[in-house]
C-alpha cells in the first residue's frame, strides 16, 4: 500500500511505500512519555519527507532516532538507524481507515487507565526483546 500524510501544521509531509496495515502498540516508558500516551507505530518500506527542515530528529538509544515538526511538534516517526527501518505514527496518515491493531508491546508497563480492544498478541518488555533475538538467529 501506498500512503500520505503530515504534520499537524503541514510544514511536513511524506510519502510512503510499501505500508503495512498492521499497527503495533507500545507502551514502554519512553513512548508513553514522548507520545502522552502508547505509541501507534506502522512499518514502511519506503518514505520520503517534504519539509525535511523542519524535522529534528531525536536520538533516544543508541540504535534509534525519533523525529517530530520542530514548527508544531507533532511526532512523525521512530527510525531504527542502522536498518534505516521507519515504523511512521498512524495519526500523521491522511486516511486512516485500512488499518488495524495487531499487536502491543510492553503491556507490563502500560498504566492502569486505558486498556486497548481486541484479541491480539501483548508482549511483556523481555518477551518482546526476546522475539527480536530470535529474528536475528
Amino acid at each position: 500500500m501506498e500512503a500520505t500524510g503530515s504534520c499537524l501544521c503541514g510544514a511536513v509531509t511524506y510519502a510512503a511505500k510499501a505500508v503495512e496495515t498492521d499497527v503495533h502498540s507500545c507502551h514502554c516508558n519512553m513512548c508513553l512519555r514522548w507520545n502522552g500516551g502508547p505509541g501507534f507505530a506502522v512499518g514502511v518500506g519506503q518514505v520520503s519527507f517534504n519539509g525535511e527542515q523542519n524535522i529534528t530528529r531525536f536520538n533516544s538509544s543508541e540504535w534509534a532516532e525519533r523525529g517530530f515538526c520542530n514548527r508544531c511538534g507533532t511526532n512523525l516517526f521512530y527510525h531504527l538507524k542502522e536498518a534505516d527501518l521507519y515504523m511512521l505514527w498512524m495519526g500523521t496518515f491522511d486516511d486512516l481507515m485500512s488499518f488495524k491493531l495487531a499487536s502491543e508491546i510492553y503491556i507490563d508497563q502500560k498504566p492502569a487507565v486505558y486498556d486497548l480492544a481486541g484479541n491480539h498478541p501483548r508482549l511483556t518488555g523481555d518477551e518482546f526483546m526476546a522475539s527480536l533475538n530470535e529474528m536475528e538467529q
